[in-house]
């Protein structure tokens, strides 16, 4: 599963959305300015076949997840978006404070925060409503669903209700088994019915045993279970290894056909490679239905009516966790998704068999050494060994159709792993320096139309405006380019790095800077409007990436510390002398964090208490060589929080 959401994990950061905290966004209104856009002229692109609805009412636009919207923003005014308002995130997590989409009814927008804690803010002016606040942490992207005037949205363990005028809570129940579940998704509603998934993790733990993905469908009035449908079995394939086994669970909410039929993406097994004793994942022998599978339900018991299962055995964490897009080409109905194993597939929607597959960003070979480690042919599986896509690669958030074309925001970032398990997963590159592509592929053929390169991963999803499609990307950046060709029409520096997607209602267009780095750069929710001329507080953001320009460290004594909000040290490499060294780390971020020293042979050395606020050190006497410090709360070091020292 990840969005750092960079879920997308603390399951590997769950890349989680980078997918990916929070506390409730404070109430404060900041007017902002208007966006620098790329200049140039703009092409004129032919509209949809299909006329475009031109509201935002569920988290992925309508019922079928199409990420697709009509309205007045289009490739002939796009330039012209500027600030309206802006709302500060005042949440903080791993994967930042926030990462949702958020819905707009009446004029009204509603949004979550990665502390679950629910906003009501004003759409015209961006005054905040009502909050209500539960503090209770989520990896993301969570979310919440409005409708019949009732607010749907989900805690780390429970599903509740609130009142949309006031944020009064109409019901909750719980809906995890143990402490190592948890729920990361804005829940799917039709037909009076709430759909809500656990995951086998929280914003503590990951894939920490024991973890069975559950979805449940929710009686829409009282909370009461209509059925469940348990998306792995109890037994978690090997009724030895429970207590190390854990998989499924969805990231976004179902998609629904006119009948009333669910069609959900499901994440990925584990433990992953492996583990020391169980090496590529045969302490789960078989495919591990259903994970990375597009599953067909029915709506009135949840029963299975197809599967079609992207990776059997999963050893790389490549959920196919995004939900999926149900579109018609010549007169075909096919479902589409797409996920972290950097490959969208269109199947049937009767059959579920498969009809194109289409890689894309960048694969290094790897691509069948799941079906190997099924079989039991370990004999070319190799530890070390350099994945890509890597755990925080490949389709980390949702894609976007207008029918004829299905875009896809792709993450080129490898993943080394260097022993059995997620603790021994590492970054060649660091996720801050990952790049990406923005792919538009034709629907009805799988064929590539166009390819755009982005200098900065893209984990803000695909959105489509009339003839515009938008994303943001890890360096703070929200894109706009002609759905024909590719070209950029527009863009802007946000408040903040960003693993937040994009929403558009009628003139207006909503994403958040969420990842600030230093002082200058604010996490905000941003309002962007055709003709609208605020400004941005703080000065233009700069790409969130460590500092390189550190003063050198003394032999004996190292200096590291935790930068602002962010998952990273103030620097990744760090040099010492032999014999005895002190390492100072000074956490001057919100988040817990810690230093763990490891030798070369992954034998850990030294280490702090994990704490918040304040400084803590430890001395060890080191040999010559190469070391890794990295903080070992899970998540953070697969999040890029890791370096390297070398004593000479």
């Amino acid at each position: 599963m990840s969005e750092f959401q960079p879920r997308h994990d603390q399951r590997r950061m769950r890349s989680w959305h980078f997918a990916g905290a929070g506390l409730s966004l404070a109430a404060a209104l900041l007017v902002v300015a208007c966006g620098g856009n790329s200049g140039g002229g703009v092409t004129t692109s032919k509209a949809p076949s299909t006329p475009l609805s031109t509201s935002w009412s569920l988290p992925g636009a309508d019922l079928q997840n199409s990420r697709a919207v009509g309205g007045p923003i289009n490739a002939g005014n796009v330039s012209t978006l500027g600030v309206a308002w802006t709302v500060p995130i005042t949440a903080t997590g791993a994967f930042g404070g926030y990462s949702t989409t958020p819905v707009v009814v009446k004029n009204v927008l509603y949004t979550q925060d990665l502390a679950s804690n629910v906003e009501a803010i004003d759409f015209k002016t961006g005054k905040v409503r009502w909050t209500h606040k539960y503090n209770s942490g989520s990896v993301g992207p969570n979310g919440v669903t409005v409708a019949s005037g009732t607010v749907y949205g989900a805690t780390a363990d429970s599903a509740f209700a609130l009142k949309a005028a006031t944020g009064k809570q109409l019901w909750i129940r719980k809906l995890t088994r143990n402490r190592g579940e948890g729920i990361d998704m804005a829940p799917g509603y039709n037909h009076g019915t709430v759909y809500v998934s656990t995951v086998p993790g929280t914003a503590k733990v990951f894939y920490g045993g024991n973890g069975q993905a559950i979805l449940s469908a929710l009686d829409a009035s009282t909370g009461a279970v209509k059925w469940k449908w348990a998306e792995v079995p109890p037994n978690l394939w090997s009724s030895k290894h429970t207590s190390i086994n854990s998989g499924g669970g969805q990231w976004h909410p179902p998609s629904f056909d006119s009948a009333g039929n669910l069609y959900v993406g499901v994440s990925n097994p584990a433990p992953f490679t492996g583990s020391p004793k169980f090496p590529w994942g045969s302490s789960r022998p078989g495919p591990d239905l259903y994970t990375n599978s597009i599953v067909k339900l029915k709506e009135s018991t949840g029963k299975v009516v197809w599967h079609y299962q992207l990776t059997p055995h999963d050893i790389y964490d490549w959920d196919l966790q995004n939900p999926p897009l149900l579109a018609t080409v010549n007169g075909r109905q096919v479902v589409i998704d797409g996920g972290k194993a950097g490959i969208v597939v269109a199947v049937d929607v009767q059959t579920g068999k498969p009809i194109w597959k289409r890689p894309v960003g960048v694969h290094n070979g790897h691509d069948n050494d799941n079906l190997a480690a099924q079989r039991g042919d370990f004999s070319n599986l190799h530890i070390p060994e350099t994945i890509e896509p890597g755990d925080l690669g490949g389709i980390e958030s949702p894609l976007a159709t207008n029918g004829e074309t299905v875009f896809a925001a792709v993450n080129n970032l490898a993943t080394t792993y260097k022993g059995q398990g997620l603790k021994f997963a590492t970054f060649p590159v660091p996720p801050q320096k990952g790049t990406g592509d923005f792919v538009a592929i034709d629907v009805a053929t799988g064929k590539v139309n166009w390819d755009v390169k982005l200098n900065s991963s893209p984990y803000g999803a695909a959105t489509i405006a009339n003839n515009v499609v938008f994303t943001t990307t890890f360096d703070g950046t929200l894109h706009g380019f002609d759905i024909d060709t590719g070209k950029e029409l527009f863009s802007t520096k946000l408040s903040a790095g960003t693993n937040a997607p994009v929403a558009v209602v009628g003139d207006t267009l909503i994403t958040a800077g969420t990842l600030p780095a230093g002082a200058s750069q604010k996490a905000l929710i941003i309002a962007y409007r055709l003709g609208a001329t605020g400004k941005l507080p703080g000065a233009t953001p700069t790409t969130p990436t460590p500092g390189s320009a550190n003063p050198p460290s003394s032999p004996s004594s190292l200096n590291l510390a935790a930068k602002g909000n962010q998952l990273m040290f103030n620097t990744n490499q760090i040099t010492a002398k032999a014999g005895k060294v002190a390492i100072d780390f000074a956490n001057n971020s919100a988040l817990q964090h810690n230093v763990t020293l490891a030798s070369s042979g992954n034998k850990i050395v030294g280490k702090t208490p994990t704490f918040a606020g304040g400084s803590k050190s430890f001395s060890a006497t080191l040999k010559a060589g190469t070391y890794t410090y990295y903080c070992s709360v899970p998540g953070h070091r697969q999040a890029g929080m890791q370096g390297t020292l070398t004593v000479k």
